[in-house]
């Protein structure tokens, strides 16, 4: 017969598992004799996400945990019963039933349950939110508290999102849009009259976008174009956490993703890539399905049946 002890192990070890299956890599540690935990998960459409019940246990993602997963998204955490300890780059906050915070996937991470904890944690794809962030970085590790209007209503809107279990992918999509959206306030650093920096940049993604298709685009004609060296252009897109040639990629993935949902299914694949910048098929597949995790036929299709 198991001691209490073993049967607490193997109940730990178990819901680790399960961890590790539905939110991706992470290590974890027992804090107590009392632990319980307990996950749920649910899918609708693009929405994916989890009910984790936890007491008495430490989840974290140091660069080996990090390493061994391959999902390069973010979690929006809503706090639901209890209380729970979140950091992440240098931010350390504690959570409280209403709250939320967001929580980088490509980063190291600890979090401390101490207490009977209930959390919701959304999946959310990080083109979804680099599109809806576009002029700032992405503040992770932040409380929004549940007082404030933006968390009561995005609260109200993840919870009844569970509730509809027919959404379609488009539906879907666009209920995750939203929550970004209603989210932003908090997500960033807070709107002011931006400065000759700020200007110059935001002209600068103004300029990629509007020659996304040109096939010569690269840093040495925006650098020229808009009155910067290559080596600050650099510079002025690494203060945001960015790379500049990934960040055209991505941009170009973003507007092909935009023409796939509303195409008819005659155009060539390897022509639509072509007509935004593209000029290996082969390489546009593969890096399709990298930042959507379909590919651009199987992507086009479930727009099609939605």
């Amino acid at each position: 017969m198991m001691s209490a002890q073993a049967l607490r192990a193997d109940h730990f070890d178990e819901w680790l598992q399960g961890i590790n299956q539905v939110c991706g890599r992470f290590g974890a540690k027992l804090l107590g004799s009392e632990f319980s935990g307990a996950i749920r998960e649910h899918k609708a459409g693009a929405i994916k996400l989890s009910f984790v019940d936890v007491a008495q246990a430490r989840l974290f993602r140091t660069p080996k945990e990090v390493a061994q997963s391959d999902g390069k998204h973010f979690y929006l955490a809503f706090q639901l019963a209890g209380r729970a300890g979140m950091e992440q780059g240098g931010n350390s906050i504690e959570l409280a039933p209403g709250d939320i915070t967001l929580i980088d996937s490509t980063q190291p991470s600890d979090f401390v349950y101490h207490e009977n904890s209930r959390q919701l944690s959304l999946i959310v794809p990080r083109h979804v939110v680099e599109q809806g962030l576009r002029f700032s970085g992405v503040r992770c590790a932040q409380r929004i508290p549940a007082s404030s209007p933006v968390a009561v209503l995005a609260n109200r809107l993840i919870i009844e999102s569970t509730h509809q279990g027919s959404l379609s992918l488009p539906e879907s999509e666009a209920t995750l849009e939203a929550m970004v959206s209603l989210l932003r306030p908090a997500l960033t650093c807070a709107e002011v009259e931006p400065d000759s920096h700020e200007r110059l940049f935001r002209k600068t993604l103004r300029f990629i976008d509007e020659n996304i298709c040109a096939e010569e685009l690269c840093p040495e004609t925006i650098a020229r174009e808009v009155g910067v060296s290559v080596r600050g252009l650099y510079r002025m897109f690494a203060k945001k956490g960015l790379v500049v040639a990934q960040y055209i990629k991505n941009r170009r993935l973003d507007f092909c993703a935009e023409s796939l949902r509303h195409s008819s299914g005659e155009q060539k694949l390897s022509a639509l890539g072509y007509a935004w910048g593209f000029t290996d098929s082969s390489y546009f597949s593969t890096a399709f399905k990298a930042r959507f995790g379909v590919s651009p036929s199987e992507y086009r299709k479930q727009y099609s049946q939605g």
